[in-house]
């Protein structure tokens, strides 16, 4: 460590002080102004780190919104050919994408007719401020609203396969219950 040669200095009283100080005062306000270009070169860099990952999360929603549509697609698809009387649509809203599937029974009860309807709607939450994958399954059977679930999980730790497998496993649940309902 070098020594400052003001700091090590024997004044004399025949010295003019005031020398001394300004030139330490003088050090002093270099040093500051370069710890605040380091301050702030560091914040930018920061926050250039922060904007990559804020558009790394987005391509990766992205990515798994896509396969996970794909499987919403493919189960709910299956569904409707599965119970005829189904017609399939896919869903884009502000609440996210996906798809349903969507049927409407007419019967008659007391020489009146009725109509009976029933839905399955399967939803990917847009990305949000939050980093979370969020799926959301909505459904009527019979004219009742009988059927709800929700699933998310941070970007950062979301199991896709877990994701797949709920979407399987709501569509078999949602199947279960039209198929008691019918009869």
């Amino acid at each position: 460590m070098l020594a400052s040669p003001t700091i090590n200095a024997v004044i004399h009283p025949s010295d003019d002080a005031t020398l001394a100080l300004p030139m330490d005062f003088r050090e002093r306000l270099q040093r500051a102004a370069h710890r605040g270009v380091q301050a702030r070169d560091a914040q930018a860099r920061a926050e250039a780190a922060k904007a990559l990952s804020e558009e790394e999360c987005r391509r990766l929603h992205s990515n798994y919104r896509l396969v996970l549509n794909d499987h919403i697609d493919s189960c709910l698809r299956q569904l409707a050919e599965n119970f005829p009387g189904f017609n399939y649509e896919p869903v884009v809203s502000d609440k996210g994408w996906g798809a349903a599937v969507r049927r409407d029974d007419f019967v008659m009860s007391g020489g009146k007719r009725d109509t009976l309807f029933s839905r399955l709607e399967m939803l990917v939450s847009p990305h949000n401020q939050y980093h979370v994958l969020d799926i959301s399954a909505k459904g009527a059977v019979r004219n009742k609203e009988n059927f709800s679930r929700n699933h998310y999980q941070l970007l950062k730790d979301a199991d896709l396969d877990a994701f797949r497998n709920l979407v399987e496993q709501w569509t078999l649940d949602y199947a279960e219950q039209y198929a008691a309902s019918v009869g």
